[in-house]
């Protein structure tokens, strides 16, 4: 059994369906199926059954699949240290980082960190950050960038704070937001938390939703034709808040409202090479001008 065979069983455990599997993995479904039947035939038990509604696991593919998590993680472990015992900083970089940072920061960071260490190569995951964090947590990445506070009591640098911004393309008053069209997009559990006990603070009325829509650029560009106003954090208007009317949203207390992006890892990590130079060039760098 190598990597792949224990990524197939992980995936088609998720995805119980041996079509979407292949789809996913990039191969045939006739190679997925006969790499299943080597498998079965390498451990002598029945691993999956197919019906008309997809595929089942046995109790013994069942019990593979909880084995197929702690291999991989294993076998990245072996991978990580056989490029550590080089005295040059190589071998692949597992980042998680969510979607606004991959899109805005990432590419620039990743561009100057592999002009000091051409060989490294990198391996991006993206998402939400709640997502981000749980592969960080299974050890599916060496560093997470994401943005909002988790309660992480490992290695962590804050690298941005970006305010909650009323965005508009005519100047609006607070008082009158419960009058008017808002526009909201798909976010992470802790922005909309985050805007949901703002709005709570403010108002008795639940907000005139009157159109969500699945991304934030999507949103700008609403709110840009004045289809209505958003809540949305800083750096996802970029250039285009010249173009609007925006307001930094404050508690009752005053106190400005920030969204923090934060890099989170593990310190034992720092143990490799290529983790600890990368964690000590973003240390380094100012995240907020890449």
């Amino acid at each position: 059994m190598d990597s792949r065979d224990w990524t197939i069983l992980k995936v088609l455990f998720e995805q119980k369906n041996i079509t979407k599997t292949a789809e996913l993995l990039y191969i045939s479904q006739p190679a997925l199926t006969k790499r299943l039947q080597q498998i079965e035939s390498n451990f002598g038990v029945q691993i999956v059954l197919r019906g008309r509604r997809g595929v089942h696991f046995t109790p013994q593919g069942e019990y593979l699949v909880k084995c197929a998590d702690e291999m991989l993680v294993k076998l990245r472990e072996i991978n990580d240290n056989l490029s550590n015992m080089d005295d040059k900083v190589v071998g692949t970089l597992r980042i998680g980082a969510s979607y606004l940072i991959t899109r805005t920061k990432l590419p620039r960071v990743l561009k100057f960190f592999k002009d000091i260490y051409p060989n490294v190569e990198f391996q991006v995951t993206t998402g939400w950050s709640e997502q981000v964090y749980q592969s960080l947590l299974n050890q599916d990445v060496h560093v997470s960038i994401l943005r909002g506070d988790y309660e992480w009591q490992d290695g962590k640098k804050n690298l941005l704070q970006e305010p909650l911004l009323l965005a508009s393309n005519k100047e609006i008053k607070l008082e009158d937001l419960p009058k008017l069209p808002r526009i909201d997009y798909n976010s992470d559990p802790k922005l909309k938390e985050m805007i949901d006990s703002w709005w709570r603070d403010r108002f008795s009325v639940s907000p005139k939703v009157s159109m969500a829509v699945d991304k934030s650029d999507t949103c700008k560009e609403m709110v840009l034709n004045g289809l209505g106003y958003a809540i949305i954090p800083g750096y996802v208007l970029a250039d285009d808040s010249r173009h609007l009317f925006t307001m930094k949203l404050s508690d009752k207390k005053g106190k400005q409202i920030v969204r923090d992006t934060w890099m989170y890892y593990h310190e034992e990590s720092l143990n490799l090479k290529l983790v600890s130079a990368f964690v000590d060039f973003v240390h380094n760098l100012d995240f907020e001008k890449v």
